[in-house]
């Protein structure tokens, strides 16, 4: 992570954010000065080195602004006498969108378990079961031969025995326990009983008008500084309760060649830095599932074959006011 801070007739401060970079290069292409660098993604995507994934020439930066505003994912960010550029009406924005419908929310956690940048904070909270279920059950101890057939079978984990035998008629060092808060007077244990030593009462079908509907409640929220649009959470939910909206639009292909071939599992580079788990290998092919993919560019500059070829055709970055950010801008359009 680095700052670069400059006073003037404004305090300028430029800011990057490793832990929401995915090593696209968007920042570095848009530079005017060319004074960011990018690093050697697949090894640090990797874990074999420890850096962050841009760099940059604090002598040369010119703190435009330029790579806060192309970066789709706010890894850097201007701000001008403390107002991050992307809240000033004259710059660019990306209007991108990443958001959960509250009043749609099941509150699943499927989107929570895909996610692949853990960007989607999940809390579910279910009713007691104890508020839910009515009955009875009872156990003589008298009849009772601690054959532990009931714990075992019971489905719910509600019955405790300690059964310590020390002889065929000593049951002093034997118990038996049935927690209330689990049991859910199924029977089961009746049933199985061989010395039919437990009596058994289910209420709650009798009782059903009596017993509270089950609410379950929860919140379901996405960080959008970490988040990637990639859409996993989107096309996981089975309510439709999420919108994603990506930057780009556009296409990624393979272009082999007789000299340039995927290498596939020997490879996989394009695997290891895609930060949407949109990438996998099949049939010894990178094979990428646009459904997933933001076409953010990190496995073009990854890949030691150069075929992965990436076309935007659209891109959400408007109020583009200026001819000559609009011409730089552009560039993020054109075929890599």
């Amino acid at each position: 992570m680095f700052n670069i801070e400059r006073e003037g007739e404004e305090h300028r401060k430029l800011s990057y954010k490793d832990k929401n970079c995915v090593g696209c290069g968007i920042c570095v292409g848009v530079c005017p000065t060319d004074s960011l660098r990018l690093g050697p993604i697949v090894p640090i995507a990797r874990g074999l080195i420890e850096m962050d994934l841009v760099s940059i020439n604090a002598d040369s930066c010119v703190l435009c602004g330029l790579c806060s505003v192309a970066c789709p994912f706010d890894s850097l960010s201007l701000t001008i006498d403390g107002t991050d550029v992307k809240d000033i009406k004259a710059y660019p924005v990306w209007e991108v969108e990443s958001s959960v419908h509250d009043g749609e929310c099941i509150y699943c956690g499927r989107c929570h378990e895909v996610c692949p940048r853990d960007s989607i904070l999940f809390e579910r909270r279910l009713p007691n079961p104890v508020d839910l279920v009515r009955g009875e059950i009872e156990i003589n101890r008298d009849k009772c031969i601690y054959c532990s057939f009931c714990a075992d079978m019971c489905p719910a984990e509600a019955i405790a025995i300690d059964n310590i035998p020390t002889s065929s008629v000593d049951v002093l060092n034997n118990s038996i326990e049935v927690d209330l808060d689990k049991c859910i007077f199924c029977g089961v244990c009746k049933r199985v009983c061989p010395e039919d030593a437990i009596k058994q009462i289910c209420s709650t079908c009798m009782l059903r008008d009596e017993i509270e509907v089950p609410e379950i409640t929860g919140e379901t929220f996405i960080s959008e500084s970490s988040c990637v649009n990639c859409s996993w959470c989107s096309e996981i939910c089975p309510v439709d309760a999420i919108t994603i909206t990506k930057p780009f639009e556009g296409t990624l292909e393979l272009s082999e060649s007789d000299e340039k071939v995927c290498k596939g599992d020997s490879c996989h580079a394009c695997l290891d830095v895609c930060p949407c788990n949109a990438v996998s290998i099949v049939d010894g092919k990178s094979v990428t599932n646009l459904d997933f993919c933001n076409l953010c560019g990190a496995c073009v500059t990854a890949c030691p074959q150069d075929i992965r070829v990436l076309s935007r055709t659209a891109m959400k970055l408007n109020n583009i006011n200026s001819e000559s950010w609009n011409e730089i801008l552009s560039n993020l359009l054109v075929g890599k």
